[in-house]
């Protein structure tokens, strides 16, 4: 009995494929265990899941050049930042208005895109990724990504503290709430470009936002929230890989429905928490 249970454990990583992708999977644990805090802080969950949007016609632009995806995610970014600028600056437009009507727009324009004779197969994993098709290169972009990233992060805590907690006395504290919003969506777009390689434009977002939820209603300080939140990230990931290899599922999806489900579990373990202290 414990053989079979040790071969179970074992068998996803027994390929160099399975093994890449743990690595893959631990990268985006950290990445998108540490920027969702501050996301979920900032309540820019709407914003994570309009910019993730936005990279699809940049994806499907790559892979139609053959250039590389993280070059083409870059490049829809890029567009769908400058877009939601402009149609935030017409009178009479809300940002939320403006931000939808363009993350509608660029997915319809990936869409197009993708509809082309010359598009190659594989778009799937241009919407919902393949996490166990990484390569060493993917792995090393990726890699480099994420230290810029806790490197940014890390020299910034004290700042978004500041305006996370008080945007408007920030100034007076010598922190501008606009340097460090720039700054955080940016992050943001660099996680992005990590993620979708292995969950794709359509799941990208679970990562990111799911651990972090989940880590808040767990945990009452951000030291806390920051590590329950990679942790749960890189669990969950290695727990879809598990539920992806022996149940036959696709893999982003897996590990986006593993992650939900830690998030559900916390919510209904926090309500019961709740009720009794009440």
């Amino acid at each position: 009995m414990s053989l079979a249970v040790l071969q179970w454990l074992t068998d996803p990583w027994a390929q160099s494929l399975g093994r890449r992708a743990l690595l893959e999977v631990g990268l985006l644990g950290v990445a998108g265990g540490t920027l969702g805090c501050w996301l979920v802080f900032y309540n820019l969950a709407y914003s994570a899941e309009s910019l993730a949007h936005s990279l699809l016609p940049g994806l499907v632009g790559a892979a139609l050049l053959g250039v590389p995806l993280l070059l083409g995610g870059a490049a829809g970014l890029l567009l769908g930042a400058v877009a939601v600028a402009l149609a935030g600056r017409i009178e009479g437009i809300g940002r939320d208005t403006a931000v939808a009507v363009v993350v509608t727009a660029l997915l319809g324009l990936g869409v197009l895109l993708a509809l082309s004779p010359e598009t190659p197969a594989g778009l799937q994993g241009l919407l919902f990724g393949d996490v166990l098709g990484v390569t060493d290169t993917d792995l090393a972009l990726a890699g480099g990504l994420v230290a810029v990233l806790l490197l940014a992060l890390r020299l910034g805590h004290h700042r978004l503290l500041i305006v996370g907690f008080d945007r408007l006395s920030a100034p007076a504290l010598g922190v501008r709430p606009f340097g460090v919003d720039v700054a955080l969506l940016v992050g943001l777009a660099a996680a992005l470009l990590v993620a979708v390689q292995g969950l794709g434009n359509l799941l990208v977002v679970a990562v990111l936002i799911a651990p972090a939820s989940a880590a808040r209603l767990l945990t009452r300080r951000m030291p806390a929230m920051l590590a329950a939140s990679v942790a749960i990230a890189i669990l969950g990931g290695v727990g879809g890989i598990y539920l992806s290899y022996h149940a036959g599922t696709a893999a982003g999806a897996s590990i986006a429905a593993v992650l939900v489900a830690v998030y559900l579990v916390a919510a209904g373990a926090g309500g019961l928490r709740r009720t009794r202290t009440a």
